[in-house]
């Protein structure tokens, strides 16, 4: 044998100790680091459970995550300096593809309406969406006050006259019947029977009827149904399912502001690496017609063309919408998101601050975290914690830590204190002459997007604008947020 192939027979050596020192996967079935065997009834009883697939949840898309610039993109001398630019990362979540739509508010709204009609229709009356944000005094806008909300034709529109209160009770109870199906699915409990509402009280009803994922992880006696599927631990006795089981779904809730911007962006890297960031708008370029040769001159988004002009003209440059439009009307963005600009403006998780970005978390931004606990309401016969539940059947949580004013920019706010000074007074002051303070609280709450009554300038991702959160209006709706347990599925 040659020097040449000598050389040639190692260097092959070499790569395949590197190809199998760098594709060995872990071991699954025995620790690494001790030896111990994993899942062994005769051992500690440690439990492991091996290839868990990560599953998108229904009408959602995932959206792998990934640094950006987030902020203000144009060139306006006039616009609110409240985003200017800097770097972050947002990790990987799922969002609804489209905004939530008329036929899904109903849904819900009759969900509410079968548990709780009889026995607390105060219930169902909050639930509902405030029609009576269409009247204007000065145009004839009674058959959407009339229809826009019940008629057929406007299911797949998307629902407006929602609060950000509201917004947030929706998420909460899609939470809890996206893990309730999953559960009748799995064969661990049984659907609910709601011709049994009929005769039960209300407080039997929220206590024992209603579904709610918080309130079934946190329970102490747990008995399986006869006949249904359970889980067993290694010993064979059953138990509930709990997170680890890959059975349920993290929570819905509205996405945060540098999640819903990174999402309109759709910022990607190409087939060769190449990332585009800069975008005006959710699609590439900066005009609001289709430049491309199959959809040319076509508008890309429900918006406002100037005063008096929320349409255009009849015929094929028209944009079809004098108010709102089919949630799937227009071309999606590159992660395959609808309507992020125009149509409605939608609510974020965020609570508004001019200052944002001045002190931000490089990861995952976000201001208006409340740190809770589960609310306790004693103790069972067994010594087991019992939790307080609300009107809604769901465990109530007492705030622990409440940081939305965290170096917000006021100067109260950046004193340095304990929380178990009990003397410490601090009062936030300001000069009432000053008519344009705006009157921001923590419980302003920001929305994003652009919508059928708005200029382009409100289409461009970057722009942000506040409203009290118990506050709704004829062009403010949402959509959607969960955030991913791992990451994005290679496929």
């Amino acid at each position: 044998m040659t020097i040449k192939s000598i050389t040639k027979f190692a260097l092959f050596l070499i790569g395949i100790s590197i190809v199998v020192a760098f594709g060995k996967k872990t071991n699954q079935t025995t620790s690494s680091v001790t030896g111990w065997k994993y899942n062994d009834i005769k051992g500690t009883g440690f439990t492991v459970k091996p290839g868990y697939k990560t599953q998108t949840p229904i009408g959602m898309v995932a959206i792998e995550g990934g640094s950006f610039t987030i902020g203000e993109k144009g060139e306006f001398v006039t616009a609110p300096r409240d985003n200017k630019r800097r770097r972050i990362t947002v990790s990987s979540f799922y969002m609804d593809q489209y905004e939530i739509r008329n036929v899904d508010w109903r849904e819900y709204t009759n969900w509410m309406n079968v548990v709780f009609g009889k026995t607390a229709p105060n219930l169902v009356i909050k639930a509902e969406p405030n029609v009576k944000i269409w009247r204007e005094e000065l145009a004839y806008n009674e058959p959407y006050l009339q229809n826009y909300f019940t008629h057929p034709a406007f299911n797949q529109y998307p629902v407006v006259g929602v609060t950000w209160e509201q917004a947030m009770d929706y998420c909460a109870w899609r939470t809890d019947r996206v893990n309730e199906l999953a559960l009748v699915r799995a064969g661990i409990i049984e659907a609910p029977d709601f011709s049994k509402v009929a005769s039960m009280s209300y407080d039997s009803i929220r206590t024992n009827f209603v579904f709610n994922t918080q309130k079934y992880l946190l329970q102490n006696n747990y008995e399986p149904k006869p006949g249904k599927k359970v889980i067993k631990d290694l010993s064979a006795k059953a138990r509930k399912v709990d997170m680890s089981d890959g059975i349920l779904f993290s929570d819905f809730r509205l996405p945060t502001e540098a999640e819903w911007e990174f999402a309109a962006y759709a910022i990607k890297s190409d087939k060769e690496g190449v990332v585009s960031e800069g975008k005006i708008y959710p699609w590439a370029g900066s005009q609001m017609r289709n430049p491309s040769r199959k959809q040319r001159g076509q508008m890309q988004a429900n918006f406002v063309r100037g005063r008096g002009d929320l349409m255009g003209t009849s015929g094929s440059l028209n944009d079809k919408a004098t108010i709102t439009a089919p949630v799937d009307a227009y071309l999606p963005n590159d992660f395959g998101l609808y309507n992020m600009a125009g149509n409605v403006n939608e609510w974020v998780l965020d609570v508004y601050r001019p200052t944002s970005f001045e002190d931000v978390a490089e990861y995952n931004s976000f201001r208006g975290n409340v740190y809770i606990a589960p609310k306790p309401a004693g103790k069972d016969a067994f010594g087991r914690n019992i939790y307080a539940i609300d009107s809604l059947g769901r465990i109530m949580n007492d705030s622990i830590i409440d940081v939305r004013d965290f170096k917000d920019g006021d100067p109260q706010s950046q004193i340095n204190f304990s929380l178990s000074n009990s003397n410490l007074t601090v009062v936030d002051t300001f000069d009432i002459t000053d008519v344009l303070r705006p009157v921001i609280s923590n419980n302003t709450r920001i929305y994003k997007g652009g919508s059928w009554k708005d200029r382009v300038y409100w289409l461009n991702p970057s722009t942000r604008r506040y409203l009290e959160q118990n506050k709704s209006a004829n062009d403010i709706g949402f959509r959607c947020a969960v955030s991913m347990i791992g990451n994005v599925e290679q496929k």
